[in-house]
């Protein structure tokens, strides 16, 4: 949705009407002043109509405040930048006449119904591939520098010379986030961070330049690559999650609109509509691959991502998690030279938890835990959410990006050599474990704390959750808590890939494994389960704390660890954790949307708006057309870039007035009018029997989704003098809403019909009015201090 998605062409003014009656139910709710409707005005006009005098508020759109320093970073703004999806598809002549056609041939039904199953083979397939290769090259360069560092540090085994291995670790590291930094700040900004948030955008329907692109998956797996082996406190499973979505934007479509190569097929899937759901389906692939959990993947695109969910895509998205799981499973027997043996479902493995898992009197201290776990994870969130303004407003050009990257980078190594080179915890090496150093230790013994610092996250975790007692003590764990906790926090929101889940995983585990070893020596004589299990239930308080997921993260970490006996104490955990971080602020995810003031809709619409009506949230005045239009009229309209409009509706007759606009008819997008003005789908009189207008539906699902730029469509003179009849196709019979409804119905129409444009019509049919994303998303419940309300924000270029 742009700046101003079917609204008026006059800049700086945004005009929802508000009567005198409805000016008197903006009454107090709870307190005084709790009903702010918070806006930025340009003064007050006054308009005559059938119903009274009405108040036109207005709200600038170029505020120059909007843009000030000191409001960068706030939560108070929407960008005007970001469109939206058009989710409903437009049931005009075309649509109709393609749908008698089809319903004629039951075949082509079962090749399209076919085709979506086959899709999604494809989109689990192609995602489970490379999840593979992320995790072979990541294995491959981490092994490589850890022989490395590893040969420098036993030839300074005695501790004379430790800062050759130093700089060695220095330089490896560095140069690694190096490639992975230049990757996305050179090549696709829009590829750092986990992509979670971009993700949970585009299924919510904010169109997010380039989120999708194939340009995006080459710098988000490459990225990731270089950022987790170069020692970053990152994770490669939230990438994954990007990557799948972006490979079901790409094979759904049948083509590469980056290569210019189209390869002819599942052309009937070129709608916004059908490439959301292969993208959701992309999105629970992804989870499948990163933890084997296909169960898990379903439940994350339901609750996290997908904001429109039915039945039979139900099924299909778990088609194609359950198809990634198993071929990432092959895939890596196949690299493990163990052919055919099953045992590597996903990315990341917690392993199986053996002996006592829990018992009853245990709970109260894991709910403790829960609590503990939404505590830290509202401070991580708070620290972050500082942080991140700071970068908004200091750390954007591309030299600094890099340079922030290279110095997160150099100060994690710098620590973890300090925090292993100066701690005095020497244990006897036990078999099967893997990159342990033996540093300043005797023969026959490592460093505990290399066997955190220095190993992959996932080695570590599974370390904390299946080392025997006493394998790390209070000192080790307390000192590898608090500096990872605070690495992570500062890594997260660099211009590099990075995943929150195993970051948030591994600073949770080291702090419930600390609980854990501290109980186990408080109470010498009891039977309590292992420091392992305390550790596992710590990483699941921490990453729901931050990430304040409940349901698909529970059946997540139970499909990680194979184990549903851990279910109840882990959705208790989770729940807590949720509650008590929320009390505070919101999931990390949610913040870093608002930081980029993107319109989302949340899944119920703000308490206390049902006094709120159409009249006080459209838009007015609008820009229609006429059924029948002239070109050269169009054209100006799609020229204008101060209004820059995507949805008009369409009148018969066009006698604007101070209120109404015509009678309602339907509406077309701009998309469908350039493709009109492309194809001159005009004449002098159009008729029904005027060969100039015959034009099929694939010819604009051929320009979908990069539609010609306006400019670039070459109209002359006599043509502007044409008409266009509309009727063909413009959607006739669109949604629309009274102008007496209520916010809450109109939000619920909105988000749950994926809807992009809503038409406000009066009493006679006339249009008044409209209704999109934007309107609804600046309509924020708040409460402070025992008082509620309903803030209105502005909206910013």
């Amino acid at each position: 949705m742009s700046a101003s998605e079917g609204r008026s062409g006059r800049t700086g003014e945004r005009a929802p009407l508000l009567s005198d009656a409805n000016q008197r139910r903006l009454r107090q709710v709870g307190t005084p002043s709790s009903l702010q409707l918070q806006y930025s005005s340009s003064g007050e006009e006054m308009a005559k109509s059938s119903d009274g005098l009405r108040c036109r508020r207005t709200m600038s759109w170029n505020d120059s405040t909007a843009n000030a320093p000191e409001e960068i970073g706030t939560t108070h703004f929407l960008s005007a930048k970001y469109e939206s999806l058009d989710y409903d598809d437009a049931e005009n002549w075309l649509y109709l006449k393609e749908e008698r056609r089809v319903g004629l041939e039951v075949k082509k039904i079962m090749r399209i119904h076919l085709a979506r199953w086959f899709v999604m083979f494809l989109i689990g397939i192609l995602t489970a591939m490379v999840a593979a290769a992320i995790d072979i090259l990541i294995s491959l360069l981490a092994g490589w520098k850890y022989r490395v560092v590893s040969t420098y540090i036993s030839m300074n085994i005695d501790g004379a010379n430790a800062v050759k291995p130093f700089l060695v670790w220095l330089a490896i590291d560095t140069f690694f986030v190096l490639i992975a930094a230049v990757l996305v700040v050179f090549g696709e900004p829009v590829a750092a961070g986990s992509g979670i948030p971009q993700i949970k955008c585009y299924l919510n329907g904010v169109k997010v330049p380039h989120v999708v692109r194939f340009k995006t998956l080459l710098c988000k797996m490459f990225g990731v690559i270089f950022a987790v082996s170069g020692g970053l406190s990152v994770g490669k499973e939230g990438p994954m999650i990007h990557s799948g979505s972006v490979i079901a934007a790409g094979v759904s479509q049948g083509r590469s609109t980056t290569f210019r190569q189209d390869c002819k097929l599942f052309k009937y899937f070129r709608t916004d509509h059908e490439k959301r759901d292969f993208v959701s389906g992309g999105a629970a692939a992804g989870v499948a691959a990163a933890f084997g959990a296909p169960v898990g993947g379903v439940l994350f695109a339901l609750e996290e991502g997908a904001s429109f969910w039915n039945q039979s895509l139900t099924w299909r998205i778990f088609f194609a998690s359950m198809i990634s799981t198993f071929t990432l499973n092959v895939l890596l027997s196949f690299w493990h030279q163990e052919p055919w043996n099953l045992s590597n479902p996903g990315l990341i493995n917690f392993g199986q938890f053996e002996g006592v898992m829990y018992l009853s009197y245990e709970i109260p201290v894991f709910l403790l835990m829960g609590v503990f776990g939404g505590l830290t994870g509202a401070l991580f969130n708070a620290v972050n959410y500082r942080l991140s303004i700071f970068r908004l407003k200091y750390v954007y050009s591309r030299a600094v990006c890099v340079m922030e990257a290279l110095i997160v980078a150099s100060v994690t190594v710098t620590l973890s050599f300090l925090c292993i080179y100066l701690s005095d915890d020497c244990k006897p090496i036990v078999s099967n474990m893997k990159n342990s150093l033996q540093m300043f230790c005797h023969d026959g013994e490592y460093s505990a704390s290399a066997s955190l610092f220095f190993n992959t996250p996932e080695e570590s975790v599974k370390s904390l959750f299946h080392t025997a007692p006493g394998t790390y003590g209070i000192d080790t764990l307390g000192i590898f808590c608090a500096v990872y906790f605070l690495l992570a926090c500062w890594t997260y929101g660099l211009s590099v890939p990075s995943g929150l889940f195993l970051p948030s995983l591994l600073a949770g585990a080291a702090w419930g494994r600390l609980i854990g070893t501290g109980m186990h020596d408080a109470f010498p004589q009891a039977t309590l389960s292992t420091p392992g299990i305390y550790a596992f239930f710590g990483a699941a308080a921490q990453l729901g704390g931050i990430v304040r997921m409940t349901i698909s993260l529970t059946v997540i970490l139970m499909e990680a660890t194979g184990n549903i006996n851990l279910g109840l104490p882990l959705m208790l955990i989770m729940v807590l954790a949720k509650w008590v971080g929320d009390i505070f602020n919101h999931g990390l995810y949610d913040i870093h949307i608002e930081l980029q003031s993107v319109p989302l809709l949340n899944w119920d619409p703000p308490p206390l708006s049902t006094n709120i009506h159409a009249m006080e949230v459209m838009a007015h005045p609008v820009t229609t057309f006429n059924v029948i239009e002239r070109v050269g009229r169009i054209l100006e309209v799609l020229k204008d870039t101060k209004s820059n409009h995507n949805g008009f509706p369409v009148v018969d007759p066009y006698v604007p007035d101070s209120m109404t606009f015509g009678v309602f008819r339907g509406t077309i997008l701009r998309s469908q009018l350039i493709v009109l003005l492309k194809n001159k789908a005009f004449s002098v009189w159009p008729s029904g029997n005027d060969p100039g207008v015959s034009l099929d539906i694939e010819q604009f699902r051929d320009d979908y989704p990069r539609y010609p730029d306006i400019r670039k469509v070459h109209i002359t003179e006599l043509e502007k003098d044409c008409m266009i009849d509309l009727r063909q196709f413009m959607n006739p019979s669109p949604y629309t809403v009274s102008k007496k409804a209520s916010l809450p119905r109109i939000f619920r129409l909105f988000r749950a019909l994926g809807l992009r444009h809503l038409v406000v019509i009066d009493d006679a049919n006339r249009v008044i009015g409209i209704v999109t994303r934007k309107d609804l998303a600046r309509y924020r419940f708040w409460s402070k201090s025992g008082k509620i309300g309903i803030r209105e924000l502005s909206i910013s270029n």
